[in-house]
């Protein structure tokens, strides 16, 4: 499973979600989503740009747990 650390990466860059959203380009809506690790997925582009205004790897962010997440269709 993907888990999300983006909360974590915003505080020690000392960044609001709300900033990096406007710097994104993203609505506060998307972000918090992002951020909760709720998204079904993030583009590449979007990804990109939250990885330059954080000056960070896109592995700061999403880190794999080592575990299969389950299909919501089974």
């Amino acid at each position: 499973m993907i888990t999300v650390h983006l909360e974590e990466v915003l505080k020690k860059r000392g960044m609001t979600s709300k900033e990096l959203a406007a710097l994104v380009h993203i609505t506060e809506a998307n972000l918090s989503i992002l951020r909760s690790g709720k998204a079904k997925g993030v583009r590449f582009h979007t990804l990109n740009r939250i990885c330059f205004y954080l000056q960070c790897e896109p592995g700061d962010i999403l880190q794999f747990d080592g575990e299969l997440e389950a299909d919501d269709e089974e």
